[in-house]
Order: structure tokens, then sequence, then C-alpha cells
């Protein structure tokens, strides 16, 4: 009797432990629900982040389109364009001025990059002019508005009969296409010893409405 009591003592202590042992994992295994419960919040906040994201985004879209850049406006083209000419020469200027003005007639903004192209149509053939080197900026021509760049030439002093001029072949920038306007300059360009052209073309926006520079 007494060693089956005994047997009987160690089983139940065995047992004891087993149970022990079980609810220890149990516990171990709560720690998991706690982290995954203070995994929600988190997710939640990622959510929120997200589309605080795409909100900071889309407000980052929408200053590259208003930025210097142009916000992906195409080139100016020609056939978009009404291009005009007037005399801008001021009385005792040792050059005389052409304005030219680009207005933007497309619908929509457009972009132009420094120098346009420019020929004189004279009685002694075609006469390219030369850029001035001045800086040149790319200038975003809005719908509707105009821009202005200024030609300058040599006056006839010499009391010949020079070059004739009858026209104004204008070039937009980038563009192949050119547009001929009447010359609303001096009718004549003295004779040069053919060392290079005197008459030069300013970039966009170099003249001012009215013939300022």
């Amino acid at each position: 009797m007494r060693v089956r009591k005994l047997t009987f003592a160690a089983l139940a202590v065995a047992a004891t432990l087993s149970l022990t042992a079980c609810n220890d994992e149990d516990l171990t295994g709560q720690g998991d629900p706690s982290a995954a419960s203070t995994a929600s919040p988190s997710g939640g906040s990622g959510s929120d982040s997200s589309n605080g994201s795409e909100k900071a985004g889309g407000e980052q879209d929408a200053g590259s389109e208003s930025g210097s850049g142009g916000g992906g406006a195409e080139k100016c083209r020609t056939d978009d364009l009404d291009i005009s000419a007037t005399d801008g020469t001021i009385g005792g200027d040792t050059e005389g001025t052409v304005v030219v003005e680009f207005k933007n007639l497309g619908g929509k903004d457009c972009v132009l990059a420094a120098y346009a192209g420019v020929d004189l149509k004279t009685d002694s053939g075609s006469l390219s002019a030369e850029r001035t080197g001045q800086e040149a900026d790319t200038t975003v021509l809005k719908d509707g508005e105009s821009t202005f760049f200024g030609v300058t030439y040599p006056m006839n002093d010499s009391g010949g009969s020079g070059v004739s001029v009858s026209a104004l072949l204008v070039t937009p920038p980038n563009e192949t296409k050119s547009f001929s306007v009447e010359w609303p300059g001096s009718n004549t360009l003295p004779v040069t010893d053919g060392s290079g052209s005197s008459v030069k073309v300013g970039p966009m926006g170099s003249a001012g409405q009215g013939g300022e520079s």
C-alpha cells in the first residue's frame, strides 16, 4: 500500500509539471497576439502616410506645371503665331532698329527658345542676320500674349544707292517654316565689304513694345 501511494504521488507530480509547462506555452503564445495588435495601428498609420504621400506628390506635380521650365508646353509653331514688324528706330540712333513681334494665337501656352532666324530679302539676294551673342533664356509665351525682339542694321549714310531691302523673313526658334513680313526699316542698307553680316538679331524678349530695347 505504501508503494502504491508513492507511485500515485509521483504520477500526480508529473501531471502537475506537464500542466504547468502547457500553461507556460500558452502565455508565451499570448505575446504574439499582443504584437499583432500593435501592428494594426501601425498599418493604419501606413495607410494614412500613403494618402499623405499621394497628396504631397499631387502638390509637387502642380508646382512643376507652373514652374519656369514651361510645364510641358510645346514649342511655338509658325502657324500659331501672328508675326509682325515695326520700325523702332529713335532719332539720333547710329543704327536702325526693327522690332519683331510674336503674338501667340495657338490657344495654349508655348515655348520660345533663344533666337529666331532672320533673313532680309534684298535686291542682291538674301542677307542673314547674325546673333548679337546676348544671353538667351527660354520664354514661355502665354496664349494671347506677345514677346518682342530687335533686329539692328547700319544706316545708309554713304550717299550711294546701297542695297535695297524689300522684306523680312522670320523663322521662329526650332521651326523650319518661315514667315515673310514687309520690311519697315530704312529702304536701303550700305554696301558692305563682305567680311560679315552687319545685320544683328537679338534674343527673344530683347525688345519691348513700341520698339524700346
